[in-house]
């Protein structure tokens, strides 16, 4: 006689079901290589099929600006949503960020061309073998050399080094932080507080070389998300900012021009429910056995004590496998969730045990972790909306 459905163990969902990102052939991590190789930097080829080679190539990336938010506001941004189809050499289609759907491991991914398993941020925070604490990629707390964490050059300065002129435009925050360091270094910095003198320098600095490579960044459309969330007024009115700041800067490029408009990460508002939000601080079934609790809501590293490895894998593939991807960090990396291929000095820094959400929930942790826990907008997992960007082409 079969067991009334109600007795059914439910099944964990299955990792193969993960949606990984196109590492090598449409991720974020591909768009530099692609281009330096359309401008004949050596040791560069073209991985995004369909990009045309241009002189002069800029990457606007917009912080928290996702494929499916583009998509889904064509009344707030009517100039994004009007390069829907130039898309990805006009496909009309999106790339991938790559995992974790996070700022820190996706501008690492955009400037050094690398996915995260070689340029090793692999999440929002993760551990430093080296002395056992977590280390927030972002913020670069507690400090740790940025050279030796990551270690390779950047494609800003290889192209360089060729001779394409090269320049980053962005807030003078950013200036002398590691994170710029060591993902977004060759060239200039030159810090511009206003997103219209940003547009402004980026076109002059397009126009300054025969070949030019060109990024500049704005951030508060993921901050507003985060906040406030992106069904928010307040996140709305950024993104008729943003859009307008794009077409400034498309109506002043110079001759054989291209501009790029791309994201790191696209972003979710997570309900503040007990069923959505899943406080990592009060639940001691998943504290059992964790020594560190690492990544972001939606994309957890967990660090075990030593020998309890399966069984916090199997209690949080019992608790969570349902609406979380819950792999051990030998399954994650054979599925390619950091790309093909793990330096082994990023080995230890991915967690035990990996969680990536599927369903609209987190996991916080109220007391250790209270200004992330706090927030409506959220990002980290494989999901479209997380992890689809757009790759929006002007040209000149």
């Amino acid at each position: 006689m079969a067991q009334p459905a109600w007795q059914d163990d439910p099944e964990p969902l299955a990792l193969d079901t993960a949606p990984v990102p196109e590492y090598g052939t449409g991720s974020l991590a591909d768009l530099l290589p692609t281009l330096a190789a359309g401008q004949g930097v050596p040791g560069f080829e073209q991985r995004i099929a369909g990009l045309a080679p241009a002189d002069r190539n800029c990457v606007f990336l917009i912080d928290g600006l996702g494929w499916e938010q583009i998509k889904a506001h064509p009344d707030e941004a009517p100039y994004l949503h009007s390069l829907l189809g130039t898309s990805r050499g006009n496909t009309g289609r999106p790339i991938t960020a790559g995992f974790p759907a996070t700022t820190a491991t996706s501008l690492a991914s955009v400037g050094t061309g690398l996915p995260p398993g070689e340029h090793g941020l692999p999440g929002y925070t993760a551990r430093n073998p080296d002395t056992g604490e977590l280390m927030n990629q972002l913020r670069w707390k507690p400090w740790t050399d940025p050279h030796a964490w990551q270690p390779y050059p950047t494609v800003f300065q290889l192209a360089d080094r060729d001779g394409v002129h090269t320049a980053q435009v962005s807030s003078p925050t950013f200036e002398h932080t590691p994170l710029t360091k060591i993902a977004l270094s060759g060239g200039s910095f030159l810090g511009r507080l206003s997103g219209e003198d940003r547009m402004d320098l980026a076109a002059d600095q397009l126009a300054a070389g025969d070949r030019s490579l060109v990024y500049t960044y704005y951030s508060d459309v993921d901050g507003k998300g985060h906040r406030f969330g992106v069904d928010s007024d307040a996140w709305r009115g950024q993104l008729m900012y943003v859009d307008r700041l794009v077409q400034r800067l498309a109506e002043q490029l110079p001759p054989r021009a291209a501009l790029y408009v791309t994201a790191d990460h696209g972003m979710i508002d997570i309900p503040f429910d007990e069923q959505s939000r899943i406080d990592f601080d009060e639940d001691w079934e998943l504290r059992a056995g964790v020594a560190l609790l690492g990544g972001e809501g939606r994309a957890r590293h967990v660090y075990a004590v030593p020998g309890a490895q399966a069984d916090v894998l199997t209690c949080w593939r019992e608790v969570l496998g349902e609406q979380f991807w819950v792999a051990s960090r030998e399954e994650a990396v054979a599925a390619g969730w950091f790309g093909p291929r793990i330096d082994e000095r990023v080995h230890g820094r991915i967690g035990d045990v990996v969680a990536a959400a599927r369903d609209d929930v987190v996991i916080t942790a109220s007391r250790r972790e209270p200004h992330e826990s706090a927030m409506v907008g959220m990002h980290g997992s494989m999901t479209e909306v997380e992890q689809l960007v757009p790759l929006l082409e002007v040209r000149s």
